[in-house]
């Protein structure tokens, strides 16, 4: 099937089947792809991320304040 046809397939759809349609995708990817390969410059930056913060070199922030500055930003 070619994505031209399953994209004028999903017009007639209604929102709830189109939901469960990219829920079923989604668990399609994560069978097939259990673990995503990740090029060498992500692996190397995590990887100083992670000494930054277990030397205690990282400022962190918690979700609360994170989604609140979000939100004011946007709001």
């Amino acid at each position: 099937m070619r994505i031209s046809e399953i994209i004028e397939g999903l017009d007639g759809m209604e929102l709830s089947s189109k939901l469960m349609l990219v829920e079923d995708i989604w668990d399609s990817i994560a069978r097939d792809n259990c673990e995503l390969p990740l090029p060498e410059w992500q692996k190397a930056e995590l990887n100083q991320r992670y000494i930054e913060y277990s030397h205690g070199e990282m400022k962190l922030h918690d979700w609360k304040s994170v989604h609140d500055k979000i939100r004011n930003k946007y709001s």
